[in-house]
């Protein structure tokens, strides 16, 4: 841990006040798991100076009765949130330290008797005494005399404190690692060096389980619970001009419903300095992905200001980077769907998404051909497809003169036709038009685009494609809203071939039966409902069938409205 991690974690508590935790009926429990963990560690040590039977055998003893402390608090904690639905983030927050904190002193009991089961391969303790292990105790246990004042007392600084214990025993095993190591080279006592060096290790684990007991209390105080890196990333991302707020006093609300690995959450402010509510998006991840976010944003803001978020803060963090994007008010697009929307309202989102789309493609046409490749993209993804569903794995089937081919055979004899078939123009797309990528602001009476890192010069197709899809795959089965979903599929399909019509786009049908195809069956990989996936992954070998058995002129190609129904 470095200075900077500790300074993180004082500033991200320093806002909280001084009222005590209330730890009400865990309070004994909790006291004693502490009280017992320490009396193990210092037991441990006089047998390390001192080894007799009696001593190893109360250390063992002893032990169990952690386990069972442990069991009693992880028990109680799960009980008072079970029992207290409506308990509010702190409460709960606070249980879940608690059951961390006395999983990981439970650890560090194992780890004591771990210790003394190893005095039985000692040939001569002389070495052991050779080597500072008195220093491991003195940081463990100094840690864990602050535990209880630290979490009951919300004090942050005793709180790093036991983080910083982590450190101090790194360094520790460090140095006596290479002392060992150095003996180890001479060619003798090596089983007794390997013993001690098995003994530092344990100790060392010791200091991973107070890193986390730290961390714990941390989460405690401030409700939040990040990764090191992520507090690191959180505050530099948030040294910003523009952002009229501190570590000191922000409240983060985590989203985790994205299926993009980033670790992405809300932050607001309701005490800024200008007397008015601040909020902004963090995330938090991959620097690839984040760093082509970046600049989509700001593409898109050349082109179309105030269509996407605008980028306030950028950082880079090794593999990693951050970034700060203004936050936008209103509902998702799908939230639009599936909320208790007036019909109006949804047609006029509906109407500004086609006008917004239709703008878009029109500015940013450029006379360059360009394949969607569709069908590679879908080989891509396949894997994944089958993992989540197995079945789709078909083999080749024969009934009379009749031949059925497995699905990989039907996606390959579809192939050529995917790679035949571009479009004479791209177009600057999202790349991800998913339903829930767009913001409706009804107040504004205009739509936003969020997470546009795929956003590329392409064909439109792959956008439609995505959206009818997207729209589509919702495991919603309520009549009313099943029929918005395909009244608005129905609506943009005929937007965007429309849309063809007037740009002489003659294999528009062809390229979006491709492109449905793809969408269809990779979206089933996020899909655990058996019967609904089976609907999507059929109609994707209905439209594959329709285009190897087609032979016609491609700008012929029918392609029936009814495959976007449900």
């Amino acid at each position: 841990m470095t200075r900077k991690r500790i300074r993180v974690l004082w500033l991200l508590a320093s806002r909280m006040n001084n009222k005590m935790l209330s730890l009400d009926d865990l309070n004994e429990n909790f006291r004693f798991i502490v009280l017992e963990v320490t009396k193990q560690l210092e037991e441990t040590l006089k047998v390390l100076e001192h080894p007799n039977d009696k001593s190893i055998e109360s250390i063992r003893t002893r032990d169990d009765y952690i386990d069972n402390l442990k069991s009693t608090i992880e028990n109680k904690c799960f009980s008072r949130i079970l029992n207290n639905p409506d308990a509010d983030k702190k409460v709960v927050s606070l249980m879940r330290a608690v059951n961390i904190i006395s999983n990981n002193l439970e650890k560090i009991g194992d780890y004591a008797v771990n210790i003394v089961g190893q005095m039985q391969y000692f040939s001569d303790l002389v070495i052991l005494q050779e080597y500072n292990y008195k220093a491991f105790f003195e940081e463990i246990l100094k840690a864990l005399t602050s535990i209880v004042d630290a979490l009951t007392k919300r004090d942050t600084s005793m709180a790093l404190g036991i983080c910083k214990s982590e450190i101090e025993l790194d360094k520790l095993y460090d140095s006596n690692f290479k002392n060992i190591l150095k003996a180890l080279s001479e060619g003798k006592d090596i089983g007794n060096l390997i013993t001690t060096l098995f003994i530092f290790q344990y100790l060392e684990r010791a200091g991973d389980a107070l890193l986390n007991i730290g961390e714990a209390i941390i989460f405690a105080i401030i409700g939040e619970k990040l990764k090191i890196h992520q507090y690191h990333a959180l505050e530099e991302t948030l040294n910003s001009p523009e952002i009229d707020t501190s570590l000191s006093d922000f409240e983060m609300d985590s989203i985790w419903e994205g299926r993009s690995g980033c670790r992405i959450g809300r932050i607001h402010n309701d005490n800024s300095q200008n007397g008015n509510s601040q909020e902004v998006i963090f995330k938090e991840g991959n620097i690839n992905k984040l760093l082509k976010e970046k600049e989509n944003l700001e593409t898109w803001n050349d082109l179309f200001p105030g269509l996407p978020p605008r980028v306030i803060n950028f950082q880079k963090n090794g593999q990693n980077a951050s970034i700060a994007v203004e936050y936008l008010y209103g509902p998702t697009f799908q939230q639009l769907i599936l909320g208790e929307t007036d019909a109006s309202t949804l047609e006029d989102a509906l109407q500004l998404i086609k006008k917004t789309l239709k703008l878009m493609w029109e500015k940013t046409k450029k006379s360059q051909s360009v394949n969607g490749k569709y069908l590679a993209q879908l080989s891509s993804r396949m894997k994944d497809v089958y993992k989540v569903h197995p079945d789709f794995r078909t083999s080749q089937k024969t009934i009379g003169t009749l031949t059925r081919p497995s699905f990989e055979k039907l996606v390959s004899k579809a192939g050529p036709i995917d790679e035949e078939l571009s479009v004479p123009f791209s177009v600057f797309i999202h790349g991800d038009l998913n339903i829930n990528n767009i913001i409706y602001n009804s107040e504004a009476k205009r739509i936003h685009f969020i997470d546009v890192y795929r956003s590329r010069d392409m064909d439109y197709v792959q956008d439609v494609s995505v959206f009818l899809i997207s729209n589509f795959r919702l495991a919603i089965f309520d009549p009313e809203i099943r029929s918005r979903l395909n009244y608005i599929a129905t609506d943009f399909y005929r937007f965007a071939r429309d849309f063809a019509d007037e740009q002489n786009d003659h294999t528009f049908l062809v390229r979006l039966a491709l492109g449905l195809s793809r969408s269809f069956v990779s979206s089933t990989r996020f899909e655990l409902n058996q019967d609904f996936a089976k609907a999507m992954q059929l109609r994707a070998v209905y439209l594959l069938e329709k285009l190897v058995s087609y032979k016609g002129n491609w700008e012929n190609f029918p392609l029936p409205e009814e495959v976007l129904i449900y």
